[in-house]
């Protein structure tokens, strides 16, 4: 059997439905599924069971000698949350809880980090572990995050494979009742939709043109082949980077957005809070030479082609229903 925490929310449901297109059906699901509006995202998947969360660890005590792999994505992702202890409870100690029990029964485990461990970006966006004690998250997410990955790398024993991916900017179709943290394209194609424009934040870095900040934007099909192509391979242990590695801008992702629903772009840009404004990230690129390293040789969707697919297959057509 394979478990996947978070089976129900925006990568997990991803991820269960690619497992499902690759003959995968002995799955375990395990979320909050008292949260209705994600229901829908495990529509027509195929399983064995759906867990509670608050309910896995003692199923996965009675059954964890079925349990052939697990992939933890669940995680409380709010960026916007402050409450410590919420992040602590949900993203550090169940995440240790699963990895400890893992280890003793010698289970393999990928899970999800987040790019948000690498806050103003001071020591680069490389995957090395050396660097992971020295990072300085933005926010509570960001540090309950890389609290877990210091602690994993910390550990004297490990399940016989591991990894740890740092997710950048994903966006894709699965990610409705993510409200406002859903991601940017999402958020773009509504706004546009309703108004017929767009609005952005002004530059206060005169190093980059409004609109030119830059991401690393990553299709959610991409990342779950990743995710996928680790499962079967399992490399070398460790943290790796999940992104395109390049970096590329909000206005080119916007200008891609508007070119998808056949309108004529129309930007405005606003000036960013300034409450966040001196924690802005200006710039985020994943550096992908470990996973490259690792054999990983598929291509990456091009931020056009990417958004065009979830625009015109995903999005129009909730829009009409």
């Amino acid at each position: 059997m394979i478990v996947v925490t978070g089976a129900a929310g925006f990568i997990g449901s991803i991820l269960v439905a690619k497992l499902n297109s690759l003959g995968y059906e002995n799955l375990i699901l395990v979320d909050d599924f008292s949260k209705i509006n994600k229901e829908k995202n495990l529509a027509r998947r195929k399983y064995i069971k759906k867990v509670e969360r608050k309910e896995f660890f003692k199923w996965f005590d009675d059954y964890y000698f079925n349990v052939d792999f697990v992939f933890h994505i669940g995680a409380r992702t709010d960026t916007a949350e402050f409450n410590r202890k919420i992040f602590d409870e949900l993203n550090v100690k169940y995440s240790r809880d699963i990895f400890k029990r893992c280890t003793v029964h010698g289970i393999p485990i990928i899970y999800a980090s987040s790019a948000a461990t690498y806050g103003m970006g001071e020591f680069g966006f490389k995957d090395e572990h050396a660097i992971v004690s020295k990072l300085q998250p933005l926010n509570p997410y960001g540090e309950s995050k890389n609290n877990f990955d210091k602690w994993v790398l910390k550990e004297k024993r490990f399940p016989p494979f591991w990894a740890g991916l740092k997710f950048f900017n994903v966006y894709g179709p699965n990610e409705t009742h993510k409200g406002r943290m859903a991601s940017v394209i999402f958020h773009a194609y509504h706004q546009i939709l309703k108004t017929g424009k767009m609005k952005l934040f002004r530059s206060h870095n005169p190093e980059f043109k409004d609109g030119e900040q830059l991401r690393d934007f990553i299709y959610v099909k991409d990342l779950v082949n990743v995710v996928v192509f680790l499962f079967r391979k399992q490399p070398q242990s460790g943290l790796y980077n999940l992104g395109t590695g390049k970096a590329r801008s909000f206005r080119d992702l916007v200008l891609a957005t508007f070119k998808a629903m056949d309108k004529e772009p129309v930007i405005e840009y606003i000036d960013t809070p300034a409450d966040i404004r001196d924690k802005y990230q200006y710039f985020t690129e994943a550096n992908m030479s470990k996973l490259l390293k690792a054999g990983y040789a598929e291509p990456f969707t091009s931020l056009e082609d990417g958004v065009e697919d979830y625009v015109k297959k995903y999005l129009k057509k909730v829009s009409v229903q």
